[in-house]
């Protein structure tokens, strides 16, 4: 391109690019560049332009070049597809007619700040320093499936896609042709250091399937809006540190299956809704720390089935009417509750009865030393385990349970035995056995008579010398009865407590 044919416009960009120098086409700090169509041929530069400057500007000895400009509208297509620019490319609070098409470029670092755009198409870019879209307004798609940015990827404040339509609460506009692709791509990509998207506003689906990041990725504030849909897609998702969602609001599915997050998976102070589906699938996971630390009860279903946690922070006022924990394993639960509080969580799960959640609840008391609320949700489990059995089968655990809490409350076996200790020996008091062998039995003692019934093992000598009648016949048949049933339940008890040790 030769530089007389160059608007005078073109002639400042031209210019400075050789010497790195910046153009500010603003009139004020303040304005808005969505007003960009309007803005007249003294701050318009073509899109043509800037590719001749990229691939192919002048450079002098002994300086840097680079492209920096500011309040510019650009007309026509940045394409610069497959090609190599060895400079910085900073375009702020531009206007863009078209999307850049930027696919499978090598860039030094690309910055388009507060820039208004109707797409970006980037898959496979290549960035050697930073890419950063802070505060953009991009109603289109973010293409950069498969993209390599060796520093940090910056989206704060960014608005992607187009508000809801009056169709419905989150409806793409129609005429859309992007309608129903997600807004921000990001599936297989590797950002070497961190994505940060603090008050990220998005309107449809943000998708980092398969993404590798190597520090964190922060969403505190961010607001991801696709009802009826999934608002964040981030199936096996692998993140060096922490991804931060602090005060997230979700509408629609926040999809993490198969992630890899080492350190924390903060939800604190998050909203996340998608009635009648799943709000949170974190299935699959390895995660250190999930945090859903004040967080307003879920509407929509959690998945965590076969996920690993080393801590699991989730207030029981938190959890949705319905979850999905089979196979979940977590270390510890905090903030430190009673049992009595935790267990409602697991009658809501959805495929019914779960042995291991009851176990690995009790696992994770345990832990802490809490062997009292063990043994309360032991005690839940077998109750839950009875409703699934026939029904003579739950008339033997009623009665065990009642009598002395299926072995978890031998308080109650003592209690019961010194009852019938006391009502057969007032009884046989009153009126003492018939000896078999007059002369050879021994003094008749009603309190060990009666222990004699009541214990299978130990013996006294005094049931097998003395035989009652009439109604205390029935009496003794009763105090033998009962007395195998309190035994062998607390002998199961003990017994399962070895078991434990």
């Amino acid at each position: 391109m030769e530089i007389t044919d160059l608007t005078p416009a073109e002639h400042r960009v031209w210019q400075a690019f050789a010497v790195d120098g910046g153009v500010d086409f603003r009139e004020s700090d303040d304005e808005d560049p969505a007003a960009g169509a309007l803005w007249g041929p003294e701050r318009t530069v073509r899109a043509e332009v800037l590719r001749a400057l990229l691939l192919n500007g002048p450079t002098r000895d002994g300086e840097t070049a680079g492209l920096k400009l500011t309040g510019t509208r650009v007309t026509g297509q940045l394409h610069l597809m497959y090609g190599t620019v060895d400079h910085a490319v900073r375009l702020r609070s531009c206007y863009f007619e078209q999307a850049p098409n930027l696919y499978g470029a090598q860039i030094r670092a690309l910055v388009l700040s507060e820039s208004v755009l109707p797409g970006l198409t980037a898959g496979t870019l290549r960035v050697d320093v930073v890419l950063r879209i802070t505060c953009c307004r991009i109603s289109g798609p973010v293409r950069l499936a498969g993209a390599q940015v060796a520093g940090a990827f910056f989206l704060n404040g960014a608005r992607l896609g187009t508000p809801a339509a009056p169709g419905g609460p989150d409806a793409p506009d129609p005429s859309d042709e992007a309608a129903g692709e997600p807004v921000l791509q990001l599936n297989h990509a590797v950002i070497g250091t961190d994505v940060w998207a603090v008050g990220l506003q998005a309107h449809g689906e943000v998708r980092l399937n398969g993404a590798t990041v190597g520090g964190q990725i922060n969403l505190d504030d961010a607001e991801l809006r696709a009802s009826g849909g999934t608002a964040l897609h981030a199936e096996t998702l692998s993140v060096g540190t922490d991804l931060r969602a602090m005060r997230l609001r979700a509408h629609g599915r926040v999809d993490l299956s198969g992630a890899r997050v080492p350190r924390q998976l903060n939800f604190a102070y998050a909203r996340l809704s998608n009635p009648g589906g799943q709000a949170l699938r974190a299935s699959s996971c390895v995660i250190g720390e999930l945090w859903l630390r004040e967080v307003p009860q879920i509407l929509g279903t959690v998945n965590l089935r076969r996920s690993q946690l080393d801590l699991l922070h989730v207030p029981p006022q938190a959890w949705p009417d319905q979850v999905r924990l089979d196979g979940l394993t977590y270390r510890s639960l905090a903030p430190h509750l009673p049992a009595e509080q935790r267990l409602p969580l697991l009658e809501r799960e959805e495929s019914g009865y779960l042995p291991h959640a009851y176990e690995q609840l009790t696992t994770a008391y345990r832990a802490v030393g809490d062997e009292a609320a063990a043994r309360t949700v032991q005690l839940a489990k077998l109750r839950r385990h009875r409703r699934t059995l026939p029904r003579y089968a739950r008339a033997w655990g009623h009665l065990q349970d009642a009598t002395v809490g299926y072995g978890f409350r031998p308080m109650r076996a003592a209690g019961w035995l010194l009852v019938l200790l006391l009502t057969g020996a007032c009884a046989f008091a009153l009126e003492h056995p018939r000896p078999l062998k007059p002369g050879e039995a021994p003094d008749f003692n009603a309190v060990f008579y009666t222990l004699d019934l009541l214990l299978p093992i130990i013996g006294f000598g005094q049931e097998g010398a003395f035989a009652p009648r009439g109604w205390y016949q029935w009496l003794s048949y009763l105090l033998i009865a009962t007395g195998w049933v309190l035994v062998t339940t607390v002998a199961a008890g003990i017994t399962r407590s070895l078991n434990r040790q």
